[in-house]
């Protein structure tokens, strides 16, 4: 079933699907900076070292039939971002490199993300009119993280708090640029043709 609005908003106890938002969901995280240098006696131990956890808004990429069926025990996710949190990160990129952002080049941005010229990113409309509205999101697919499903599961159980399910069909939007990003294939020597 096809809906006109992108969200609806689900209690608390309603199974888990692909497309629900979790705020503020604690995930593990490998630390960046962390030696790797490996001997045969530490290679476990050096692993749990290099983790540390936090807490992210995710999206739930997992599809909604695997979910149903229990046909996974771990549940993919990807983090979102409030566009005004994002634009700030993206005009600090630009000042970093000397560069002045403009209004124009952000908006030319985040028409490439909306058309699907920036691979790694997609963006989740606004929701308003009820106690869950947000701002648009912005999600991005370099950083995938898995969760056990039923920790997952307990979490928003115990937490009692409604939540945002994306709607068909703009979950199935969200999974199509999740797997374009994934199955892009860069060519070492490009294709030409001689006119």
């Amino acid at each position: 079933m096809n809906s006109d609005t992108w969200y609806e908003q689900i209690a608390s106890n309603e199974s888990l699907t692909q497309g629900d938002i979790i705020l503020n969901c604690p995930i593990l995280r490998w630390d960046e900076g962390i030696d790797f240098q490996i001997s045969l006696k530490d290679e476990n131990e050096i692993l749990k070292k290099a983790v540390s956890p936090i807490s992210v808004d995710v999206v739930i990429m997992t599809q909604a039939c695997d979910l149903e069926q229990n046909k996974v025990s771990n549940v993919v996710l990807c983090p979102h971002f409030p566009l005004s949190s994002y634009k700030i990160d993206w005009e600090n990129s630009f000042k970093d490199r000397g560069q002045n952002p403009t209004a124009r080049s952000w908006r030319n941005f985040c028409d490439d993300i909306k058309n699907g010229y920036i691979w790694n990113l997609s963006l989740l409309n606004s929701e308003a009119g009820n106690p869950l509205s947000t701002e648009v999101r912005v999600v991005d697919f370099h950083e995938v993280y898995t969760v056990p499903r039923l920790f997952l599961d307990n979490l928003v159980k115990h937490r009692k708090q409604p939540r945002l399910r994306l709607n068909p069909p703009y979950r199935e939007h969200l999974s199509q640029a999740f797997a374009r990003y994934f199955m892009r294939v860069g060519l070492p020597i490009p294709i030409t043709v001689d006119l």
